[in-house]
């Protein structure tokens, strides 16, 4: 019997823009009729957007998010080696790319499982592809620390290596807290480190600046709970 197919699935990165989604994706999805997601609810909802004439209530959703053991993933991902394609399906953006879907990408490896990663959008690349920095040598950090002291550490940290190493520093925060990190960076960065700012990417709301840290401190901007990246350049 012939091992199913790993489909590694986009989704928009802004809600309802279902016109960055390629063809390629559509069909993918078309033929597959299980899909691990972060969000079984906003999964199904993605995927009847997309108004493929597939019959959602003939699709099979299991949650698979940070929390999942390996034990059930390893359960989950059973159908695969009884023939069956199984889709990974991202809450926003690729899958594998600061998402828990990894997880599932490793045990298909180690099963010989065929793994087709998909193109569509993705809000960390889009955000370097359209900052005018260092696509080279770039670093993604995810979330920085919450508290005061232990955050404004950590952007010295990587304004220092980003200098030091020439490298782009891209990291973002939960949308509420958006401005608070906004403004710990203007009141730690020097004037002449760059900094882009590139909030609601593919969306109505898409804005995307980059500016030397002096620049921005004549700015006003409102990213408050509005999905955001942030870029650091400190290089030459």
């Amino acid at each position: 019997m012939s091992i199913g197919k790993l489909y590694i699935i986009p989704n928009v990165v802004s809600e309802n823009q279902v016109d960055t989604i390629p063809l390629q994706v559509l069909t993918a999805i078309k033929t597959t009729s299980l899909f691990l997601v972060e969000n079984v609810r906003t999964a199904r909802r993605y995927i009847s957007s997309l108004n493929l004439g597939v019959t959602i209530e003939d699709l099979e959703f299991f949650l698979l998010d940070k929390k999942t053991p390996d034990e059930e993933i390893s359960r989950l991902m059973q159908p695969l080696l009884a023939g069956k394609n199984v889709g990974i399906l991202s809450e926003s953006g690729c899958p594998g790319i600061a998402d828990p879907g990894a997880k599932a990408v490793e045990w298909g490896h180690k099963k010989g499982v065929r793994v087709i990663p998909l193109v569509g959008p993705s809000s960390l690349l889009l955000a370097l592809m359209g900052s005018g920095f260092n696509g080279q040598k770039f670093c993604f950090h995810g979330y920085l620390p919450i508290d005061k002291k232990p955050l404004e550490a950590e952007i010295r940290r990587l304004t220092t290596e980003s200098n030091r190493f020439n490298q782009t520093q891209i990291f973002i925060e939960t949308p509420y807290r958006n401005n608070q990190l906004l403004k710990t960076i203007l009141s730690v960065c020097d004037n002449s480190t760059q900094l882009c700012v590139a909030r609601d990417l593919t969306g109505e709301q898409e804005f995307i600046e980059t500016h030397s840290i002096g620049h921005w401190k004549s700015q006003e901007i409102d990213l408050h709970k509005v999905p955001t990246v942030f870029l650091i350049y400190a290089g030459s």
